[in-house]
């Protein structure tokens, strides 16, 4: 019989992005007993380590070091992880990397995906993971398409058509992020807190997703009736739905 488990599947460009933008995401899905899977493209070594570098680390050490803190803060959130190690800075696209992500979405069959917007003009990393994984989510469905070892998928082996959302980016008005969904995470807001705190080479983020988890429960009170009894203390996420909802009832 086949696992009815929801799956959350989290495409990564760095060992970072996958705890601020999406960690309240991830914690309330294994919350509820589902099962979340963060794929990390790279390890954000080059462009998103400095502290480590003037540390006077080398490649491989910053490398070792962003791995252990990524595997730490998906352990607090409940999550298992994998790396790509594909490079960052730039973030290359190819068709190899395409391939083990289509491997991924296989083998988690997710109901759910969540990845970075289509644009970002302060890292093309981003934008550059979203296109990879939104690549391996059509070619997934492909039987005629191999997997990485060569053959070829069985019935239940290619995945359906799992919704996408696109989580904040960092400066979200000059992404062009407007927002469609905006997700309460208030009860899993303290385990999005531990995975922050898991990664100290960017430490200098803490605060400000901290501020912004405030800023958009405030947006997630104000957009939810008067009647839900959502604490003072709401905490949010916000996200971009890509792919139309289906659905027989509007609500």
């Amino acid at each position: 019989m086949a696992d009815t488990t929801p799956s959350l599947l989290v495409v990564s460009a760095h060992a970072g992005d996958f705890v601020w933008r999406a960690g309240g995401a991830i914690a309330a899905a294994t919350m509820r007993g589902e099962r979340a899977t963060v794929v990390c493209v790279s390890y954000g070594e080059r462009g998103e380590s400095a502290s480590q570098w003037l540390a006077g680390k080398d490649l491989a050490q910053i490398k070792a070091i962003r791995r252990g803190e990524a595997e730490a803060a998906a352990a607090a959130l409940g999550a298992e992880i994998h790396f790509l190690d594909a490079g960052d800075y730039p973030l290359v696209e190819s068709t190899e990397t395409v391939q083990q992500l289509i491997d991924v979405f296989r083998r988690t069959q997710p109901t759910v995906v969540l990845t970075h917007p289509l644009a970002d003009p302060y890292n093309g990393d981003h934008p550059a993971a979203a296109r990879m994984a939104l690549q391996a989510r059509v070619l997934a469905q492909a039987i005629g398409v191999a997997n990485a070892d060569g053959s070829y998928p069985s019935t239940d082996e290619i995945i359906g058509a799992p919704p996408v959302f696109f989580f904040e980016p960092h400066q979200p008005e000059q992404s062009d992020f407007k927002p469609n969904v905006l997700l309460d995470i208030t009860a899993a807001f303290p385990l999005k807190e531990k995975a922050m705190q898991c990664l100290p080479a960017q430490q200098h983020m803490w605060e400000y997703y901290t501020s912004l988890a405030i800023r958009r429960g405030v947006q997630v009170k104000r957009n939810a009736g008067p009647n839900l009894g959502l604490p003072v203390d709401t905490r949010g996420e916000a996200y971009q739905r890509y792919y139309p909802q289906v659905t027989d009832v509007l609500a």
